[in-house]
């Protein structure tokens, strides 16, 4: 018999975490793995530009590092009884290590600087945004249930990541990078 992708479980509004406790398709603990699918799926839409392979190697294992985190975020802590991937410093430290590669090559930021200049940059930038509110959704839960801290700090360092990623494709495609110069 053929896998079922409906299991009709959820059609009255909740949902079974890992380890079998039900809850609320609202609860905060599914509106943070959500948000990190979200930010997983928006990734990917930055992977099928036409970009660099390194770029498109790092993406990858960065939507990997996204499903190791909805992993964890989707288990219950006391009923989970399976052995789940983890994230690791080493994690973090590949995308501080390759925000410092990418930032030797760009110019020095004298400005905040406004999304947009290449459908490439955009995706860069919309995904940088809901990075930011997956890690608020996980800071929340966090005050809720603790968590591993290595979680959002995987968050917010890849937020800054995807910010020095959309400058280097500014670059790469010799785009124009728009200064945001207040009025005051």
């Amino acid at each position: 018999m053929a896998f079922k992708i409906y299991t009709k479980t959820g059609d009255k509004g909740q949902t079974s975490l890992i380890g079998g406790t039900r809850i609320p398709k609202f609860d905060i603990r599914i509106e943070a793995y959500g948000t990190v699918d979200e930010l997983n799926s928006n990734i990917g839409l930055i992977r099928d530009q036409t970009i660099d392979e390194h770029s498109k190697t790092i993406l990858i294992e960065i939507q990997d590092r996204l499903f190791t985190i909805g992993s964890l975020l989707a288990a219950d802590p006391e009923k989970n009884k399976m052995v789940l991937p983890q994230i690791s410093e080493k994690d973090i430290e590949l995308l501080e290590k390759e925000i410092d590669a990418m930032n030797e090559h760009l110019p020095e930021m004298k400005h905040f600087v406004l999304p947009g200049g290449h459908s490439t940059i955009s995706f860069c930038h919309v995904a940088r945004c809901v990075c930011r509110r997956a890690e608020r959704c996980v800071l929340r839960l966090n005050e809720q249930h603790p968590l591993d801290e290595l979680i959002y700090k995987y968050l917010n360092r890849l937020s800054d990541y995807l910010f020095v990623l959309s400058r280097k494709f500014t670059q790469d495609l010799k785009a124009v990078e728009t200064p945001w110069m207040p009025r005051l």
